[in-house]
């Protein structure tokens, strides 16, 4: 790993966000602009991350998931934490 691969996972003191963190939440002001009131599909918020960083699927939907606030239940249910 290098050093700035190391500094992607530290959150900024700023806002406590990590860079993966901003930008998906950047693609997905960018991408609620152009959808105006519709929701956009996570296939294509993830599709618009992937044109900037290397991400997995597993690791978009985990940070994802703890941006919006949802947690797994023992179930494998999702809830709002």
């Amino acid at each position: 790993m290098s050093e700035d691969d190391a500094y992607d996972y530290i959150p900024d003191a700023r806002d406590g966000l990590t860079k993966k963190e901003r930008i998906i939440l950047y693609c997905l002001h960018e991408a609620q602009k152009e959808f105006g009131d519709r929701s956009v599909p996570t296939f294509t918020l993830y599709g618009r991350v992937v044109e900037k960083i290397d991400i997995s699927q597993e690791e978009f939907q985990h940070i994802l998931s703890r941006l919006v606030g949802l947690t797994r239940n023992s179930d494998g249910s999702m809830s709002y934490s």
